[in-house]
């Protein structure tokens, strides 16, 4: 069995956050005790003598490829990259922005950082082009991992986000629990891009779970906004009116301030269940006014420390660790202090 890192804290007589900040080159750690730590993870093998083509010290180059546009999750995410990477004197870490729902722009901004990095994190769409050049990239000896929305039968590192699958089906049974199963009703489904395997997977969640518990919710539309609030609003707006009785809402991505204005406009915002995605600034306020009755959160502080440690410790060969966000409903009730 190998070795954890329990077992490394054991046999130096330090604890395991002890282990875990050296073995991630973070500060506040004395020089010598660095040096019995490595030691004791290299005679236990956890990590070898060379550990892969960048040595434990050394800095490493890390690139993230986010998509732009209003999406608060992404800035968030955004944000969180860099103030964590801005405490770690081991990494050189650059964020880039390009066109969201463009896969031929990704895969050329994948292509040209061949030889430019050691590792790259991408929310990437799940196409043809995108799938290749991580290929390409891979191949080159860099290390990537996909954030928020996985790729498979890529060569990747790790998936860092949450189960979308899953959350599609809590986001389903929150809505007909919401809404019940006396009599039949409508609800209505908003993605970014169903491009995004995550946007993907969450319908298909939501779908099959409608299916199986609330066969009374009929699923009468679903429309995609490219993650453009005022497109959400245009889309919401003409979704109620083509629809007058309709009882919840589901939003797979972002855009929640467009439905929302819609729904408010139309003194809607109390009498259709809005669900959505992510906590952010603007989405505690719809809680909180009572417009969106549940959000399903994924922390992007979490996401962006597993996304610098996890590249990390593969370009330095090291073992990688990883530590999933898990879901989390947020409700008007439980809004944690931030």
């Amino acid at each position: 069995m190998r070795s954890t890192l329990q077992d490394i804290a054991r046999e130096a007589g330090v604890s395991s956050a002890t282990v875990d900040r050296v073995l991630n080159n973070r500060a506040g750690v004395r020089h010598r005790t660095k040096e019995v730590v490595l030691e004791t993870a290299r005679r236990l093998g956890y990590i070898a003598e060379t550990a892969g083509g960048v040595p434990v010290g050394a800095t490493v180059r890390l690139t993230f490829v986010l998509p732009a546009g209003t999406n608060t999750f992404i800035k968030d995410l955004h944000h969180q990259i860099e103030l964590q990477a801005g405490s770690r004197q081991d990494l050189e870490v650059r964020v880039e922005t390009i066109e969201g729902f463009n896969p031929d722009s990704l895969a050329r901004a994948l292509h040209e950082l061949e030889g430019q990095t050691d590792g790259v994190g991408v929310i990437a769409l799940d196409h043809p082009t995108v799938r290749e050049a991580i290929r390409s990239l891979s191949s080159s000896g860099v290390k990537v991992v996909t954030l928020a929305s996985d790729i498979l039968h890529v060569p990747r590192v790790a998936y860092i986000g949450i189960d979308n699958r899953a959350a599609g089906r809590l986001a389903g049974y929150l809505l007909g629990r919401f809404l019940g199963t006396s009599d039949r009703k409508k609800v209505a489904l908003f993605a970014g891009s169903l491009s995004y395997r995550g946007h993907e997977e969450r319908e298909m969640g939501f779908r099959h779970i409608i299916s199986e518990a609330f066969p009374n919710l009929e699923i009468v539309e679903l429309r995609e906004m490219k993650d453009d609030r005022e497109k959400a609003y245009q889309e919401a707006a003409n979704l109620l009116e083509r629809h007058s009785d309709l009882a919840g809402i589901y939003n797979i991505g972002a855009g929640n301030q467009g439905i929302a204005r819609a729904l408010q406009d139309r003194n809607l915002a109390h009498r259709v269940v809005f669900i959505g995605h992510e906590l952010t600034g603007r989405n505690k306020a719809l809680l909180l006014d009572g417009t969106l009755d549940a959000v399903i959160d994924q922390n992007p502080r979490v996401e962006a420390r597993e996304a610098l440690n996890i590249l990390t410790n593969a370009v330095r060969g090291l073992p990688c660790e990883q530590h999933l966000p898990r879901l989390q409903v947020i409700f008007r009730e439980n809004i944690p202090e931030t």
